[in-house]
Formats: structure tokens, C-alpha cells, sequence
């Protein structure tokens, strides 16, 4: 049914994915210690930890550098396992598939402040330090160079989050990464009505007295089920939820699902930083720095990223070596998490890493 593939994307969006979807890999799983990280805000995160998952094996040339490394970048909310999911890794990590893992080194971290790596619910709660995005790719930077021993990628593809730290990586290391591999973000500022949904999040949580602080001994629902109807929102696909949610029992029937499920997965702290680390992104000014090849794409049905603003169009121009592709508004679309359904663009990433063979 179409409502369970709603339910599936939205799930992926936030990271939950990988609770509800059989699995068919089985990851080497591991920490990186990484030392002590500064926060551009004024504090430093001591002993950072970053967990990540790897399928394949790292091949080194004859100078021992890893040649054959791509690193996959998940979503606000999410885990590296989400790039387990059936139409992401069903899709692309089969044998002859386009990043089939007996040829590729396939690295799947948790971003920082998600998942196994370091994050508030660890113990600091409310006074873990306010990281931004400049510092998530650090810290996934000394994951690879300190703790895989990779020092060049052959690809790093991001999604939502993740693709905001593509363009990050592509200007402050702009030689790291064979390609660029970007869906579901923009490369400007987060102002406007991303912005606004994003804020409202913020506030439902810390508005909420249960919240205590930060120092809640039992999580603030109110504020964290105002978070997912916000989250049920802007992560839709218009059409397909037309269609499937046609009346009113339905609506209501699947928002109480969608609550009975995602609330006992989410701590109030860590969702509150992982939204508000998009403080520090805006990477529209130095976009001439990225030259090596990439491939955009974005999808119109998107309410995060809405095609009419005309953004894409007016940066597209400025990636020396770019492609953007928006995908069209179908009954079939995914919405925002058209990005982890490979379907609709694996055909451009065979493209991409045969345009940026080394």
C-alpha cells in the first residue's frame, strides 16, 4: 500500500528506517576516537567519538592511499543505516549495481550528535556544546583521515543533512573527493519557511515544562509530538498523501499511528541540536571552489527545498563541473526523502562516477 511507503520515507527521514526494513547487508561497525572538538560557538566537545558502518573493503594503491572510499551522508535525525534500507542498498549495492560493494569501500557514519556517535543524551544533556554543521564535517573528516586511514574519497554522497555537507566538504577540502553527490538541500543560508518549521520545532520542545532545562527525567511529549506533526509536514509528498489519506478516518487513523510509534524513539535533547545545527551553514558565497564533478539533485515535491523558489537555478551556474536535475512531481514521489529512494536517480550517479573517473 502507498500509506506504507508514506510511513516508510518518513521513518527514513528521521532516521527510523532501519528498526522497520529487513536486512539484507551486515555492516562492520565501529567508533573513531577523534579527539577533542572545538565548537565554533566558544567550547570544546572533549573526546569526541564518531560511530560509523563500512561495507567493503578499503584497495590502496602503491603509495597506500585508499582509492576506492565512498562516504554516504544521512539526513537530520538519521544513522548511517539508513543507507541499509532496501531501496537505497537494494538498489545500488548488489553485485554490477552502481556502488556494488565488492568493488567499492562503502562508509556510512553517524553524524555527530547522532546515533552511536557523541550527543547530548550521553550524560551532558542541555551543555553539550551547540555544534553547526562546519563542525559535523570535521569531526566525519578526522573519522576518516585519524580513524579509517582514508585520506581521499572516491565519492561522498549526502542526503537532506547530509547534502548540506556535501557542499560544506566540497569548499573546505575541495580536493578531498573525486565527486559530489548532493539531494535535497540547497547551498544557501536556511531562512524562509525552512527556517520557520525548523524554529518551531526548537520552540515546542524547550517550550514545553516538562523539558526542565534540558535535565527532564521523563521526555517532554507535548513538545516532541508538536516536533513530529511539524516533521509530518514538511517531510510529505503531496499527491501520494492526497490519494492515499482520502478521508477523514484515514488522516486520523495514520497521524495516531505515526505518534504511537515515532514518540518513544526520540530524546528531546538530541532532536533539539540535531535541527539546530543547520545555524552555520551558508556556503552560496564560495561555491567557485568546488571543481570537482557534481551531480544535484532535488525533487519538486519537496516542501523543504520548493523548486519555485528559483534557488537552484541561480546556483547551478556557479559548479564549475555541475550537473542539477529536479525530479518531477508524481503519484509515485517520496517528497523530501526522494533522496533515499534510488529508483529516481541512480541512472545519474553510474553517470557521475563515469564523468569523474580518476
Amino acid at each position: 500500500m502507498r500509506i506504507a511507503t508514506i510511513l516508510l520515507f518518513l521513518l527514513v527521514w528521521c532516521g527510523q528506517a532501519d528498526a522497520r526494513t529487513p536486512q539484507m547487508w551486515s555492516p562492520i561497525e565501529g567508533d573513531a576516537a577523534i579527539g577533542d572538538l572545538p565548537m565554533a560557538r566558544g567550547s570544546t566537545l572533549a573526546n569526541a567519538r564518531m560511530h560509523y558502518r563500512t561495507l567493503g573493503e578499503p584497495r590502496r594503491n602503491s603509495e597506500g592511499h585508499v582509492t576506492n572510499a565512498v562516504l554516504l551522508l544521512h539526513g537530520t535525525g538519521g544513522t548511517g543505516a539508513t543507507f541499509l534500507s532496501a531501496q537505497f542498498a537494494g538498489e545500488l549495492f548488489g553485485p554490477g549495481q552502481p556502488l556494488d560493494v565488492t568493488r567499492y569501500y562503502v562508509i556510512m557514519p553517524d553524524g555527530l550528535g547522532h546515533g552511536g556517535s557523541s550527543k547530548p543524551s550521553d550524560g551532558l544533556r542541555a551543555d553539550f556544546p551547540e555544534y553547526g554543521y562546519n563542525e559535523m564535517v570535521e569531526a566525519q573528516r578526522r573519522m576518516l583521515v585519524d580513524g579509517l586511514k582514508v585520506d581521499h574519497l572516491r565519492l561522498i554522497l549526502g542526503t537532506s543533512m547530509g547534502c548540506m555537507h556535501a557542499f560544506v566538504w566540497g569548499e573546505a577540502h575541495p580536493d578531498f573527493a573525486d565527486a559530489l553527490m548532493p539531494m535535497a538541500c540547497i547551498p544557501t543560508e536556511i531562512v524562509g519557511r525552512n527556517r520557520l518549521w525548523r524554529s518551531m520545532v526548537k520552540d515546542a520542545i524547550r517550550a514545553d515544562p516538562a523539558w526542565s532545562g534540558g535535565d527532564y527525567v521523563e521526555q517532554p511529549v507535548q513538545g516532541l509530538r508538536t516536533a513530529v506533526d511539524l516533521l509530518l509536514l514538511a517531510g510529505g509528498a503531496v499527491m501520494p498523501m492526497h490519494q492515499d489519506l482520502a478521508t477523514p478516518e484515514a488522516v486520523d487513523a495514520w497521524l495516531a499511528t505515526q505518534l504511537e510509534r515515532r514518540l518513544p524513539t526520540l530524546d528531546a535533547n538530541d532532536f533539539w541540536y540535531q535541527v539546530n545545527a543547520s545555524w552555520d551553514y551558508d556556503p552560496s558565497a564560495n561555491l567557485e571552489r568546488i571543481t570537482v564533478p557534481v551531480t544535484w539533485i532535488n525533487s519538486a515535491d519537496d516542501f523543504i527545498n520548493p523548486p519555485e523558489l528559483g534557488l537552484a537555478e541561480r546556483f547551478a551556474p556557479r559548479l564549475a563541473n555541475g550537473t542539477y536535475r529536479l525530479i518531477p512531481n508524481s503519484l509515485d514521489g517520496k517528497g523530501h526523502g526522494t533522496h533515499t529512494w534510488a529508483r529516481f536517480w541512480k541512472d545519474d550517479l553510474v553517470a557521475l562516477l563515469a564523468r569523474s573517473e580518476p
